[in-house]
């Protein structure tokens, strides 16, 4: 059976910039940067990109494109003894897409509520309800219902998952990023130019770029500028791979990955821009520095801060619903190219068909999601599991990544493939950063999270609830990748070719 492919390079692009640019440019670069000195932040963040981020994501469309399938395929063929990393890697993207999908339902239900500002005068409360309150002794293990509005959202964002992967990858996936990314783009661009136009928006991004270059000094600066490049790119976690299998023979590889890279970077300073400089005009109507209304990145700043911000800005409404339509757009970009990396190696290994595969993942997922949905304890489910999955399921599937390719697999001849289609080559720099700078920096991450990890326990959060939402799940789904990389398989991956010389 022929592989789909994308009807156009564009389409391509859109798909994986969608992918890259998800929930995490919006609410975690800017207050990286702010954190980490600045503008000074924007010299490791640029060194990180060039040195970890582009040379990846080039490898693994490389990789993609050369064998022509899902991640478990791809490392199949490169040798049967690496599938088990392609199932890794493709599980950690599956249990991120069952709690991510629930902050789009919250997405979803606050985008509602910004017709009227439904979140009152006081939205620090108001999400307070709107998860719910478990009780007194309750735990992330608690069964107290569910919260509706929730519930409905993720039916919602699950539906419409079902409906672009089961139309496919050029009817399906890239028709909804060709509507998705450009809308998407014109809103943050609308939200800048009214946020940088406000009174108290100067303060807001001299707080976000004005340079402190002694934080270059601090290692944790260049370890959060490698965290945030590697995580923000949706590289080791299949997906990359997947949408790159689906790009026709001839195909610029090298471009494509550096203008994925440097979109994705774009679109974080624009964020950052439209973030800090609402918070600068609250700070200024409120009288208080921006540090002190500024508070944390995450769930907090566009659930909480966000709409008290909101409330105070002329034509309040309208920029109610361009934020959180724009949190919703990137989240649902993101959402389905996670999901499309887990239904493409199925239909690799099984030969199931996409419709199939498509309607029995996305039912599924959305039942294991529920789990996020529980009143009260669901979010402390979903921020456990949120902890462990990036900080090391990501991480070391990433390490395990470059291990593979940089040193165990000729990256010689990759390169070749690289250089031959694409208008300008990759040389011995892409091999210095593959096999020496990142493995070490990665390496180095992964080693001091887990050693924190052991001796400060996160969040204050249950041992039992720690071990099994933690370190249970991480160390499952590798267990479950090496099961299905030893079960026999119908579909393509069996061959153990490629239909790319």
């Amino acid at each position: 059976m022929a592989r789909e492919q994308w009807g156009t390079r564009a389409g391509f692009i859109l798909a994986a910039v969608g992918s890259a640019i998800g929930l995490g440019n919006i609410w975690r670069f800017p207050y990286m940067a702010a954190e980490n000195g600045g503008g000074a932040f924007l010299i490791p963040y640029l060194f990180a990109l060039l040195t970890a981020g582009i040379p990846i994501i080039i490898m693994e469309f490389a990789i993609g494109h050369k064998f022509s399938g899902a991640a478990p395929a791809t490392f199949s063929r490169i040798n049967k003894k690496w599938e088990w990393l392609g199932w890794w890697q493709t599980l950690v993207g599956f249990t991120i897409s069952i709690y991510y999908i629930v902050i789009i339902s919250w997405a979803l239900n606050y985008l509602l509520k910004s017709f009227t500002l439904g979140w009152g005068e006081k939205p620090a409360q108001f999400f307070g309800s709107f998860i719910g309150s478990a009780g007194d002794g309750a735990t992330v293990f608690s069964t107290v219902g569910l919260q509706w509005p929730i519930f409905f959202g993720v039916i919602i964002a699950w539906f419409i998952n079902w409906l672009v992967l089961y139309s496919g990858v050029r009817k399906g996936i890239e028709v909804a990023n060709k509507i998705l990314m450009p809308i998407l783009f014109v809103m943050i661009i609308i939200i800048v130019g009214r946020a940088v136009t406000l009174p108290g928006a100067v303060e807001g991004l001299q707080w976000l770029f004005q340079p402190n270059f002694s934080a270059l000094s601090n290692y944790s600066t260049w370890v959060d500028a490698y965290g945030q490049v590697f995580f923000t790119l949706s590289i080791a976690f299949a997906i990359m791979i997947t949408y790159s299998s689906y790009l026709p023979k001839k195909s610029d590889i090298a471009n494509n990955g550096f203008m994925t890279a440097f979109i994705n970077c774009g679109f974080s300073l624009l964020a950052g821009i439209a973030v800090f400089g609402i918070l600068g005009y609250m700070a200024s109507q409120q009288g208080a520095p921006v540090q002190d209304i500024a508070g944390s990145g995450g769930v907090g700043l566009a659930f909480i801060t966000f709409p008290q911000a909101i409330n105070l800005l002329p034509v309040a409404p309208l920029f109610g619903i361009l934020f959180f339509l724009s949190l919703t757009f990137a989240g649902l970009s993101s959402e389905i190219s996670i999901n499309e990396a887990g239904i493409s190696a199925l239909m690799d290994k099984y030969g199931w068909s996409r419709q199939k595969v498509a309607t029995g993942f996305c039912l599924i997922g959305f039942i294991i999601s529920l789990m996020f949905v529980r009143t009260g304890t669901g979010l402390a489910a979903l921020d456990i599991v949120d902890h462990f999955i990036n900080n090391f399921g990501i991480a070391f599937a990433g390490l395990a990544e470059v291990v593979v390719l940089g040193w165990l697999y000729k990256l010689s001849g990759l390169k070749e493939h690289i250089n031959s289609i694409s208008d300008f080559a990759v040389g011995s720099w892409w091999k210095l950063c593959l096999q020496v700078i990142t493995p070490i920096v990665l390496g180095y991450m992964a080693i001091s999270n887990f050693i924190h990890e052991i001796k400060v326990p996160y969040g204050g959060y249950s041992s039992a609830g720690l071990i099994t939402l933690g370190w249970l799940w991480v160390i499952a789904i590798v267990v479950i990748g090496i099961v299905l990389s030893n079960t026999k398989g119908k579909g393509e991956l069996l061959s153990g070719t490629s239909t790319k010389k």
